[in-house]
């Protein structure tokens, strides 16, 4: 297990992650289901997820069909039981937008997942980091942010107060399958 991913009792995680591979034909863009590849490679992400002992009490996932469909993969694999928080802000927000509907989240909530669209989920995490984390997870998330790429950040404060650079990433994993 990688124990740099555990939360201390004062600590709070975030888990930002891009759905996994969709297809590229459908009647709209929010319609697009996952390909067979994006449904393994969600699987496998919530494989490791799991094997890293990262549960989380919270989901907020964009209302596209793709990133509904990632989180049930993800979380299926994981074996998490949380009802997600489908919100259609964030098919189309930028990070300042989705870092709102974050900071809109209850401190009762330990771990929260945010389940979207690059290029805002990509600019997130890095806008998020605060430099002190995992520094070789740090520079692959800058290298660039593939479909079911997922960062975990470590942050100590209220929901209401996360900014930039105020939280540590911990993790940064791909989800592949085979």
């Amino acid at each position: 297990m990688c124990q740099s991913c555990l939360v201390e009792d004062h600590s709070r995680r975030i888990v930002v992650i891009r759905h996994a591979k969709a297809e590229q034909a459908a009647p709209t863009d929010f319609q697009r289901p996952l390909s067979d590849r994006g449904r393994a490679d969600a699987a496998a992400l919530g494989g490791w997820l799991r094997g890293e002992g990262i549960v989380v009490d919270q989901a907020l996932v964009s209302a596209a069909l793709r990133t509904q469909q990632t989180w049930a993969a993800i979380a299926d694999a994981a074996g998490w039981e949380v009802a997600p928080n489908l919100d259609e802000g964030l098919y189309a927000a930028g990070p300042e937008t989705a870092l709102d509907i974050v900071r809109g989240t209850l401190d009762e909530c330990r771990a929260l997942v945010l389940i979207g669209h690059n290029p805002t989920v990509g600019y997130l995490a890095q806008m998020l980091d605060d430099g002190e984390g995992d520094q070789s997870a740090t520079t692959e998330m800058a290298m660039g942010y593939p479909t079911c790429a997922a960062t975990v950040l470590s942050y100590d404060g209220a929901w209401a107060a996360l900014g930039e650079q105020t939280a540590r990433v911990v993790a940064f994993h791909v989800g592949r399958a085979g």
